[in-house]
């Protein structure tokens, strides 16, 4: 238990210090930087390290049962968070008074375009009535991008910068290739995947447009172009200093930056009024998907080893990635990141739990 305290505390070293760092600047560097940081991960800084993990892993000695583990988390996790987010929302428009999260939040009236009002692309309902007239639009789970947000932050998860830095010192070595093999699986399936096709159809600056645009923005994602080509240069020796660079850039510029923007956002929390809605995909996130990750590994047969690494990634917080698709589809950035919070602060306490019953 004392060891596993150092690792955590080892891990969390960057976490706190990166994340302080850009909650107490933010006062001092420009409104415009966190969607600049945004946009440079997104285009640039993950495609970097999807490419140098797609390069590294030796994925030819893993199994596959890793990917298929993680896509049926996925399809599974975002079902179980779509018929959750319909419940917030039959309970919000009933204003049930025991219901905690449908407080009256306060509305803009505001005219909306028919170009601009969404649909969700599981019922087909619009999400704002006869467009072109004015409509009441809040911070409730009637609005699109809430429920984009709601989705992401349930779903996806920080495998990469944090699930890496973690699990690899709880697992043996010899199935520490499934601790990557899920990492790369869930950054281009999940986040770069699932993510961007949910960004797409919730967003903001992109609901309602044909089904073919969704399609389009998913094959257009920088980082599935990254994994191909780290993929099909594998056999390609490169420099020394070139494979240096790269995890320099890895582990000096991309990690810190991801961090730095998830502080940036922090200002946008209020205090428990911002928390309270991210309950709801933070236990989903950090407690229903892992269980239901657990049971799938027993189910397929896994050992202890495999089947408590799959529970680990399954379980790490809401993918700061989520942020970065916030600022590139205009999604609830405050959701986003309160649920980053309360699943980053679960962690310390449900990693012990996966390892007493493994």
């Amino acid at each position: 238990m004392l060891e596993m305290s150092d690792t955590l505390l080892h891990a969390y070293g960057p976490l706190i210090f990166w994340t302080g760092l850009g909650l107490l600047s933010c006062s001092l560097l420009p409104d415009s930087l966190p969607r600049v940081l945004g946009r440079g991960l997104y285009w640039v800084g993950v495609p970097i390290q999807i490419f140098t993990l797609a390069r590294q892993t030796d994925f030819s000695s893993q199994v596959g049962l890793a990917p298929l583990v993680v896509m049926l988390a996925l399809v599974g996790g975002l079902g179980v968070a779509w018929g959750t987010l319909q419940g917030l929302r039959w309970l919000e428009l009933g204003r049930s008074p025991w219901n905690p999260l449908a407080a009256n939040p306060p509305k803009i009236m505001t005219s909306v375009s028919s170009s601009s009002a969404s649909v969700d692309p599981l019922t087909s309902t619009p999400a704002l009535d006869e467009p072109g007239l004015a409509r009441p639009v809040d911070s409730g789970w009637e609005d699109s991008a809430r429920r984009g947000s709601f989705l992401i932050s349930a779903v996806l998860g920080n495998t990469g910068f944090v699930g890496l830095a973690i699990a690899p010192s709880l697992i043996s070595e010899p199935y520490l290739g499934w601790l990557v093999f899920y990492s790369v699986t869930q950054n281009v399936v999940g986040t770069y995947g699932l993510g961007v096709w949910l960004a797409s159809i919730y967003g903001r600056s992109h609901g309602g447009k044909a089904w073919w645009v969704h399609l389009r923005d998913v094959l257009t994602v920088p980082s599935l172009w990254a994994f191909g080509l780290g993929m099909l240069t594998r056999a390609i020796a490169l420099p020394d200093r070139v494979d240096t660079g790269l995890r320099g850039a890895l582990w000096w510029v991309i990690i810190p930056a991801a961090l730095l923007l998830m502080g940036l956002r922090l200002r946008q929390i209020h205090g428990w009024r911002s928390l309270k809605g991210a309950i709801a995909p933070a236990l989903l996130k950090v407690m229903v998907l892992p269980v239901g990750v657990a049971g799938l590994a027993t189910l397929l047969g896994l050992s202890a080893e495999p089947r408590l690494a799959l529970v680990l990634m399954s379980g790490m917080p809401t993918a700061f990635a989520g942020l970065i698709l916030a600022e590139e589809y205009d999604l609830d950035r405050e959701l986003i990141a309160s649920s980053i919070v309360l699943t980053t602060a679960t962690l310390l306490f449900t990693i012990p739990v996966w390892l007493l019953l493994r």
